[in-house]
Parts: structure tokens; sequence; C-alpha cells
């Protein structure tokens, strides 16, 4: 846990020293629609996305017109709902997420946004038996961010797991992300 607090301030404190006079921080929240991809386990017949949410905080350093970098750190939850015959499971996973997204200006206030994703695992909330969860996953996100105003935006994502979420199973998570947020 202390490591993972110590790349976050690391990451915040870089991207300060780099161009302090042309970051902004903010808040932002919203709702997953999370699932995992690959092999169903055998003992169940079908999976389903579940409905979660993810909350944290946001820089957003601006280096030239129409070009910032946006370092995040999330709480976001993930995973699948299992079916078998008989009963219904649900496997939740709280990870801090750590987007480092290229913000691309397509016009005044509508934005492409790419980047790598770093996920550390917090917590395991599951009543199916996929044993040994992995404790870091790494992924891409992209998708469209849309300023309101200077400070309120709304951003929609799709994240998709480029490790395995557990190892024990073939299976990786993917999660799309509806989120608005606030910019001081």
């Amino acid at each position: 846990m202390k490591k993972i607090i110590l790349v976050a301030i690391m990451l915040f404190s870089i991207t300060t020293v780099v161009q302090a006079q042309s970051i902004h921080f903010g808040i932002k929240g919203g709702a997953n629609f999370a699932n995992q991809n690959g092999d169903t386990p055998p003992a169940f017949e079908s999976k389903e996305s579940i409905t979660s949410y993810h909350a944290g905080l946001v820089a957003e350093v601006k280096l030239f017109d129409g070009f910032a970098i946006q370092p995040e750190l999330l709480y976001s939850t993930q995973g699948a709902t299992y079916k078998n015959a008989v009963e219904e499971f649900k496997n939740e996973l709280g990870y801090l997420s750590i987007p480092v997204v290229a913000k691309i200006g397509l016009s005044k206030s509508l934005n492409l946004e790419l980047g790598p994703q770093a996920s550390f695992l917090l917590s395991d909330r599951k009543n199916v038996n996929l044993e040994n969860p992995e404790t870091f996953e790494f992924g891409v996100v992209g998708g469209l961010g849309l300023n309101i105003t200077k400070s309120i935006f709304v951003q929609a994502r799709y994240g998709l797991g480029l490790t395995e979420a557990s190892k024990d199973a073939d299976i990786k998570n993917s999660t799309i992300q509806l989120s608005a947020g606030l910019m001081f």
C-alpha cells in the first residue's frame, strides 16, 4: 500500500514540476459497465457485465494548445456476474487505477483521450471461486471528453486489460466508463 501511495505522489509531483503554470486539478466520478473477457470457468454456464462505479482525482497538464497529459488516481470497481443453472455469483474487484492519457483537442470542447493504465488490486469482494486474483493489472484506455464549461467536463472511455485478472483463469477486465468531473 505504501508503494502505491508513493507512486501516486511521485506521479502528481512530476507533472507539477514539468508545467507548474499550466496544471489544473480536479475530481471525477461515474459509472462503470464492467465485464471479464476470456474463458468462462467450467462451473458456470454464462457471465454478464456488472454496473459499478469509479471516483478519484484528476490533474491536467497542458503542454501546448490542443494537447495535454492527464494523469488520474481513481478507485474503480470491475468484474462480472457468473451464472450456473441454480445461482448467480458476483465477482467484484476494487482497484486503485492510474490512467495517464494524452488529451488531443479535436475542437475547443471535444478531446480524444488515449493512454496506458496501471491498476493495483485493493479489494476482492467475490462469491465466485476465481482464485488467486492478480494484484497488478496493466491496460489501455481510450475515449472522448467534452468540456461543458471551463470547469465542468464529461467523459466516455473504454478500458481494456492487457494482463490476466486471475492467476488461475484466462480472463481480462474490460470496462466502459461514463464520468463527470470538476476542474479547479
